[in-house]
């Protein structure tokens, strides 16, 4: 899957509309294959980020967990930590 789309549910504070719409952005974008859609495909696109944004908001809002709330910037550090290493190794692989 693509990496650049980001775990949001169990997070405090919630995601953000922001943040549930560049993940839905970014899905349509691996989907179709492309970053831009052409005019022809421009109303498809939109289409499909609007539905995949309201399909998000309705996941999160149904999903519920005992796991207590994740802190977005330990989140964000342990990330960091992960692709540190992972880029290391790849330059040390070279």
């Amino acid at each position: 899957m693509c990496r650049s789309i980001k775990t949001l549910h169990n997070f405090e504070p919630p995601a953000t509309d922001e943040e549930i719409r560049a993940s839905s952005l970014q899905f349509v974008r691996k989907l179709a294959g492309f970053t831009r859609p052409s005019k022809a495909n421009e109303e498809a696109f939109a289409r499909a980020v609007d539905t995949v944004e309201r399909a998000v908001h309705e996941l999160l809002d149904g999903l519920v967990t005992t796991a207590p709330p994740r802190n977005r910037e330990v989140e964000a550090a342990k990330a960091r930590a992960r692709g540190a290493v992972r880029y290391t190794a790849l330059r040390s692989d070279a």
